[in-house]
């Protein structure tokens, strides 16, 4: 870790306790800030709704000034697959401030272009095509620079790569229940609570890294607990919400396709016309 490192953990976290502290005196007086977005997504159990309330207050301002100033929303998508890139490269690295600064830009440019969008009426199905992507590519960029990083540790490299897969199946099993026209079931892991977790595991890092030097030498990983402790999370919690999230999807197709079935006339047998049904759910 270098000072520089340090240096930007420290005025992240700054900025991350000035602006709680100035969502609590906007709370004090006059209430919370709803979110149309966060009523319709929920919160989950490990992330609360109002610290995702206070995070889209925090960024409106900024999502107004970059509609005024003439800013597209696929702008701000591909300044955040940038940020993404840049964000991996330094994890690679080590230099885990520089990546907690880029990927904390990228992760406001995920949500920033949304609004932007919906503020100036350029909302999209090719934008929204577009930002899925570069979702997917920012999460890939992100966990392969520490994949990278922890190459000589094959039990650090294989929790790393456990929390790509919880990543990328958290977004499939959303992915699956919108094409298959079922409400994607609430859980934990989503996007937005991936990106606070990794971010903050990068930010905390440089920092615990600077109490931790000097000791236990024979094990030097200790340093980038917090960063371990992120990736383990997202692994666990996110490998298990996929598997509840997709089950749940199925028992929701199963039924409907049984309520199908059961509604069709039935055939000269006396059977269901399980021919005009089509083939077997999941084929």
């Amino acid at each position: 870790m270098t000072s520089l490192d340090l240096g930007l953990s420290v005025a992240l976290l700054a900025l991350a306790i000035a602006a709680g502290a100035a969502y609590l005196a906007r709370v004090a007086r006059r209430g919370r800030a709803r979110s149309a977005r966060v009523d319709r997504e929920g919160a989950s159990a490990l992330l609360g709704k109002s610290t995702m309330e206070g995070a889209y207050w925090v960024m409106t301002p900024i999502a107004r000034a970059l509609a005024a100033a003439g800013v597209t929303p696929n702008e701000i998508t591909a300044a955040s697959l940038a940020l993404s890139i840049g964000a991996g490269v330094a994890l690679a690295l080590g230099r885990f401030g520089v990546a907690a600064a880029l990927a904390a830009l990228a992760a406001m440019g995920d949500a920033l272009d949304g609004a932007v969008a919906r503020a100036t009426g350029t909302a999209s199905d090719a934008g929204e095509v577009f930002d899925a992507a570069v979702d997917r590519y920012a999460e890939f960029f992100f966990l392969a620079g520490l994949a990278t990083r922890y190459r000589g540790e094959p039990a650090l490299l294989l929790i790393t790569l456990a929390a790509l897969l919880g990543t990328f199946m958290v977004s499939y099993s959303t992915a699956k229940a919108e094409a298959l026209g079922v409400d994607p079931p609430r859980g934990a892991m989503r996007r937005a609570e991936r990106a606070a977790y990794l971010v903050g595991g990068a930010l905390l890092s440089p920092i615990f890294g600077a109490a931790y030097a000097g000791h236990s030498p024979a094990w030097p990983w200790l340093a980038e607990a917090p960063m371990l402790a992120a990736i383990a999370l997202v692994a666990g919690v996110g490998n298990v919400s996929a598997a509840r999230r997709l089950h749940a999807i199925y028992l929701a197709v199963r039924d409907r396709d049984r309520a199908r079935l059961a509604s069709r006339p039935a055939s000269a047998g006396g059977r269901p016309d399980l021919a005009a049904a089509g083939p077997p759910a999941g084929k």
